[in-house]
């Protein structure tokens, strides 16, 4: 099981809350970074040259987010070699086809909806921890890509 933060990118404090709530019960509270926008996301995972770089074990992003949204964050995740290996959870209350289809089309690997109740939620992010730090065998990095 890698060290690798788990990064959220989410603007609504309530969720927020809740996510950190979850992760605490899961045992990962103090693996959880919070970014509240795409451009801060983007400006983490994919800074300037020469500036130090995030590099989570996860990423849990949100459809709709302030100033760049999440489907366009997770396309400039995808077109650039530092950030395409990372896997991207999208963790959205929309059930909205488009938006399933758009997720995956641009490079999603999973689409999860957020659950109504805690203790679902909660059994979600222990499910979504256990696979993607347990189970799933990351893909290592390319050297090419810094």
């Amino acid at each position: 099981m890698t060290d690798a933060p788990i990064l959220l990118v989410e603007d609504r404090l309530d969720d927020v809350l809740l996510t950190r709530r979850a992760f605490a019960k899961a045992g990962l509270g103090d693996r959880l970074l919070v970014l509240s926008d795409g451009e801060e996301c983007l400006a983490a995972l994919l800074p300037a040259v020469g500036a130090p770089r995030l590099s989570p074990a996860f990423v849990l992003l949100d459809i709709n987010l302030p100033k760049i949204g999440g489907l366009e964050v997770l396309r400039h995740i995808r077109a650039d070699g530092r950030t395409r290996h990372i896997p991207v959870i999208v963790l959205t209350t929309s059930a909205e086809r488009r938006d399933i289809r758009d997720s995956y089309r641009f490079g999603a690997n999973s689409f999860v909806r957020k659950p109504v109740s805690y203790a679902e939620f909660t059994e979600t992010v222990r499910v979504l921890s256990a696979y993607w730090l347990a189970v799933n065998q990351p893909c290592p990095p390319d050297p090419a890509c810094p």
